[in-house]
């Protein structure tokens, strides 16, 4: 059989060009009137918060003009603690930068202390360790030089703290046994410190704790989650007595809970 040609008016492919010309003709237009008018030109820039960033340099210009990925890369670079910066038009003549500040999940302490979130980020905030409650991690001062605010960092011994910290926060029991600090010095001798008031189980039933003790855990490197869990288990059993463990060591194919009382 022979193959059928399928031939395309030729009159209606010339008035599909011409409408699509039109058509393309007609948006140019439109964008050049827009993008020309005065109607248009940034009068404000409102922000989410309080910044030190002078954003003035975005008025008078053109609101449809202007890249707002380019302009919010741009601002981010001078806010480290901004995890990112989003721009929005408000027409006809406003621009809103909503400014995305980043959630520290711990303090590090180099020659003054410094926040890091969840993803490795140092940064500063106005926080002070021990007005925040959270952890502090030790130990950085010789593995990090010159810490530069809004650098992510790939260090292993800050990636093993952060890991820690997101284990911890998945179990409820770290709610109320809150690590305090954890000293990286050594990748196979992690030590975290858990603040343990005397009779803390008492104080549901409302008798006042007695003085702070510290329980220490050792670990190393290496199935992260299952020690976190081990730990969580090892405090819940022996939560009528932690003001007695000198340490719990993890460090060894079997956990090892060193008492104070033993020799």
């Amino acid at each position: 059989m022979k193959k059928r040609k399928i031939n395309f008016p030729a009159r209606l492919l010339v008035f599909s060009l011409i409408i699509l010309l039109a058509l393309l003709f007609i948006l140019g237009y439109i964008w050049r009137v827009l993008s020309a008018a005065d109607y248009f030109l940034v009068r404000d820039v409102i922000a989410n918060q309080a910044c030190d960033i002078d954003l003035s340099y975005l008025k008078g210009k053109n609101i449809f003009s202007l890249s707002l990925s380019r302009e919010s890369e741009n601002i981010a670079r001078f806010c480290p603690d901004c995890s990112r910066v989003r721009l929005a038009r408000i027409i006809p003549d406003r621009i809103f930068v909503e400014f995305v500040k980043r959630q520290p999940v711990a303090f590090i302490k180099f020659y003054r202390y410094f926040a890091v979130d969840a993803e490795g980020v140092i940064f500063s905030s106005s926080l002070q360790p021990q007005d925040s409650g959270l952890p502090i991690i030790l130990g950085l001062e010789t593995k990090i030089f010159g810490p530069k605010t809004g650098k992510k960092y790939n260090n292993k011994e800050l990636s093993v703290a952060l890991l820690i910290l997101k284990e911890a926060g998945k179990n409820r029991l770290f709610r109320e046994y809150k690590i305090r600090k954890i000293n990286v010095t050594g990748e196979d001798n992690i030590t975290i410190q858990i603040p343990i008031l005397k009779g803390q189980d008492t104080y549901a039933n409302w008798k006042a704790p007695e003085k702070n003790g510290i329980l220490e855990i050792k670990i190393g490197q290496g199935n992260i989650r299952d020690k976190v869990a081990i730990v969580a288990g090892l405090i819940n059993q022996e939560k009528h007595n932690l003001d007695n463990i000198k340490y719990i060591d993890l460090r060894f194919k079997e956990p090892v809970i060193k008492f104070k009382d033993v020799k």
